[in-house]
């Protein structure tokens, strides 16, 4: 039995209140409008009560339950902030400091969500980004930095669909980012003279997953490129002056070409050498970098910064 408290009590209901001691009485308060509800024991269903709606309801399930495919390169973030790199397959057990982390359980959770160490540590699943990827990346070498990949990525017009040619590879940071931006119909030439650092070029490309966007040559550029009409070059070598008789046969007509010097008088050496070959609208510059610590109350710079890592030079063939 329901009772409507907008109406006074009738006699009757008021005799099977007193009548009843034993009965509970409960209180449904719902978008602003009340009603009590008479039973033993329990409380009846209120009609202003809405359905608790499932927070798993608009989410889609690979088979067997999990969020993402096996495989799938995750970044799992520790309690102190530690980043760990992993190819997420069910049967791999991660081993950190904080306890053992099954992979089947980051597969089952996705990205955004908190798996648990079997010590109980909280650790967060992300997808890594480009920039995650790029300053994570095994090396033996100097890297270019992401504060320079950005420019030369916009500078030479790379994007999907591009081909492009690359030479000191190195560690393969800038060999990843091109790889990314080229996209499954691109290509990216890399030659790497040094074994060691082309074997580890091909291993950071696989863990990134970008290997088959990438296709290395394992020999220096003394006898020239091997592809034709490509439609950018860059040339991360110490003496790039060597070399330019050989970038009008590799590039379209009016393609852009990028340099990484790390003296100005290798840039000074560079700049005499273009005016004897078909290159113009010439560009020199370094890019600084410099964060601030992210406190309100007391915002300002960083104590160090990433200054000086290295010129870029960038050219058209003409």
């Amino acid at each position: 039995t329901s009772l409507d408290v907008s109406k006074p009590l009738s006699s009757m209901e008021e005799n099977v209140l007193s009548a009843a001691p034993k009965v509970e009485l409960v209180v449904c308060v719902q978008k602003m409008v009340s009603c009590y509800c008479l039973g033993r024991g329990t409380a009846a269903p209120c009609p202003y009560r809405k359905k608790r709606q499932d927070r798993t309801s608009n989410l889609e399930f690979l088979p067997g339950g999990l969020m993402l495919e096996p495989g799938t390169l995750v970044m799992l973030v520790s309690p102190r902030g530690k980043r760990y790199f992993k190819l997420a397959r069910p049967d791999d057990i991660l081993h950190t400091h904080d306890g053992q982390l099954e992979m089947k359980n980051v597969l089952q959770a996705g990205f955004g969500q908190t798996v648990f160490t079997h010590l109980g540590r909280p650790y967060l699943v992300l997808k890594p980004t480009l920039y995650d990827l790029i300053k994570s990346i095994k090396r033996q070498t100097q890297i270019i930095y992401p504060k320079e990949i950005g420019y030369i990525v916009v500078k030479l017009g790379i994007g999907p669909g591009s081909k492009v040619i690359e030479a000191g590879s190195g560690s393969g940071a800038l060999t990843t980012a091109l790889a990314w931006f080229v996209g499954e119909q691109g290509k990216v030439y890399s030659y790497e003279r040094r074994e060691e650092f082309f074997k580890l070029c091909a291993q950071n490309l696989a863990r990134a997953g970008l290997t088959e966007r990438v296709e290395q040559f394992h020999q220096d550029i003394n006898d020239g490129f091997l592809q034709k009409d490509a439609d950018a070059l860059f040339l991360d070598v110490r003496t790039p002056w060597d070399y330019l008789e050989y970038i009008p046969s590799a590039l379209k007509k009016g393609a852009p070409l990028g340099f990484l010097l790390p003296t100005t008088n290798q840039v000074s050496k560079l700049l005499e050498c273009f005016e004897q070959g078909p290159f113009g609208e010439i560009e020199v510059l370094e890019i600084l970098v410099r964060r601030y610590k992210p406190v309100s109350q007391r915002l300002r710079p960083d104590d160090r910064m990433v200054a000086h890592t290295g010129y870029l030079v960038f050219v058209r063939l003409t």
